[in-house]
């Protein structure tokens, strides 16, 4: 009877948490090793190499180990010899599935050279199988945990660990960990919020960059030999500009200076599917880099976003334009708060431009018929010029020759509040101390006492914390650290304000109600932040 030859598949495998310059584990060594062995055993033929280099063992469908399985089931391969068994697998359950049941069902002899393992020979011990199965998978473990710490406490220090930067930046030469501006793609960045702050809309800017021939990120990487996503949000294999990509780029913070990693991940190291995480695991590092957009202008894009005017009526814009008015989204009826749309009338070859409500006295709406645009215009930029103008003085105050009354009296408003928090406290401690005696007395049963007791803390810890946060507040103040106060700058800038535009409105203006066609209810932004200081400095004045 002749001898039986096993035709053997080599397997390696290499995982990037290996050490690629050691010697112990590379793929070159391991082939060492296997073809030593295989010229040493007369009843094993090498009929095929598969190599997985930079795949981890926890997971099983790795491209070469595929492939190896497809020539075992159609019997090309009965025999499997790998280094170890930790090259074979690192996952106790699927590693002990393929040994004992999977490669049994194939005729498949597997060996593993380092454990003593041949599954033809009584020698093979299931039990050590079983517990070099285990201590792979606890091993692989262990450095999911280690890795895992190791990339959450780099994004903490505002390290980038991801592979490929935006559109925009790229990682410097002296630390990869951090990212730096790419000047030309920055210039478009710049050049795309822009054209949105503008007016236009993500489809017609795209438009506008593929007609000029600007490289869309994935064609621009690719052009320079950078890293660039592998599917996920890349490009369309076009590669142009789309309006996916430009809504992309106007939503991404990291344009700020800001890093915000850790939005996805998997459930734990034996599973590869990302899911989307909460937002308070992200992990956000603000001025981690150097900014591309302005905060302010990034605030600005957000909020014409916000307003979506392009899903309102077509008369928001003019017809075949992608110019959106100044108004438009802002302006909103003061009798039933629908969004008032523009009406062009031409009379005797001259325009005219209104606002009216489209809801209508039909519907049950009571406010103005129409209220012609140039009325609406010299008001509103009447009323921003007034309340840029006041800022200004209440910032002249603060930074002038009162500077120390003014700062007085900003503190002298925490102070009472602290104090009044204070003395909330010292009651709650009182009607605590009179609980116990009640339940006693029988005048509270024990669920009453129970629950009032938790209100109570509740109530004491939420005081406590507001005046940690008011006494943290007030040291600010103290130590120049007035970074409350930074909003004045947004009007400061239009201190010569001369004429209306769609970019001022959007970055002064909350909402305009129109009461009627002499009387505008205008909220600014940042009107609380106004108010509060316009009152303590009215105060200290009477």
């Amino acid at each position: 009877m002749s001898e039986i030859i096993y035709r053997a598949a080599k397997y390696m495998r290499l995982s990037n948490a290996d050490d690629k310059e050691g010697e112990s584990d590379s793929v070159s060594n391991q082939r060492k090793i296997l073809d030593s062995y295989i010229e040493s055993q007369p009843d094993i033929e090498a009929v095929a190499e598969m190599v997985d280099d930079g795949f981890s063992g926890i997971l099983f469908d790795r491209p070469a180990f595929m492939e190896m399985m497809e020539a075992i089931e159609e019997g090309r391969i009965n025999c499997v010899i790998v280094k170890d068994l930790s090259r074979f697998g690192r996952e106790f359950i699927e590693t002990g599935r393929y040994l004992r049941n999977i490669f049994p069902a194939y005729g498949v002899r597997f060996i593993a050279l380092n454990d003593n393992i041949d599954t033809l020979k009584d020698s093979s011990d299931d039990l050590i199988v079983s517990v070099k199965s285990i201590i792979n998978d606890a091993y692989c473990r262990d450095i999911s945990v280690k890795t895992r710490s190791a990339l959450n406490a780099k994004r903490e220090r505002g390290d980038f660990v991801g592979a490929c930067p935006i559109y925009g930046y790229m990682k410097s030469k002296d630390d990869h960990n951090r990212l730096v501006i790419d000047e030309y793609p920055a210039s478009v960045v710049r050049d795309i919020y822009h054209m949105r702050i503008e007016g236009m809309s993500a489809a017609r800017i795209a438009d506008t960059l593929n007609a000029i021939g600007v490289l869309s990120p994935m064609a621009y990487k690719k052009d320079r030999g950078l890293p660039y996503p592998k599917g996920g949000y890349a490009d369309k294999s076009d590669t142009k500009w789309s309006a996916t990509t430009i809504i992309r780029i106007l939503r991404d913070e990291t344009y700020t200076g800001s890093l915000i990693q850790g939005r996805q991940g998997t459930f734990n190291y034996k599973f590869k599917n990302v899911v989307d995480k909460p937002e308070a695991e992200w992990k956000r590092v603000d001025s981690a880099h150097e900014a591309i957009i302005r905060q302010e202008d990034f605030d600005i894009v957000q909020r014409i976003m916000c307003l979506d005017t392009r899903t309102g009526p077509v008369s928001e814009r003019p017809p075949g334009e992608e110019k959106v008015y100044p108004f438009s989204g802002v302006l909103v009826c003061g009798s039933c708060g629908s969004r008032m749309t523009r009406k062009t009338n031409t009379v005797k070859g001259k325009k005219y431009h209104y606002y009216y409500c489209p809801t209508g006295k039909k519907n049950g709406c009571s406010g103005p018929a129409m209220l012609k645009e140039s009325d609406l215009s010299d008001c509103v930029l009447g009323c921003l010029q007034f309340h840029v103008a006041s800022i200004v003085s209440m910032e002249d105050i603060i930074n002038g020759s009162d500077k120390q009354k003014a700062l007085t009296i900003m503190v002298k408003r925490y102070d009472s509040q602290i104090a009044e928090n204070e003395s909330q406290i010292d009651r709650i401690s009182g009607y605590k101390a009179s609980l116990y005696e009640n339940m006693v007395l029988g005048n509270l049963s024990q669920k009453e006492y129970r629950t009032m007791k938790e209100a109570y803390a509740g109530d004491e810890s939420r005081l406590r914390e507001a005046i940690r946060m008011l006494a943290q507040e007030k040291e600010d103040i103290l130590a120049g650290k007035v970074e409350h106060l930074r909003w004045m700058g947004h009007f400061k800038r239009y201190k010569a304000l001369s004429e209306i535009d769609r970019r001022i409105v959007v970055n002064l203006i909350q909402s305009i109600r129109v009461i009627s066609k002499t009387e505008l209810e205008i909220t600014f932004n940042y009107q609380d932040e106004y108010e509060k200081l316009y009152a303590l400095i009215e105060k200290e004045a009477a």
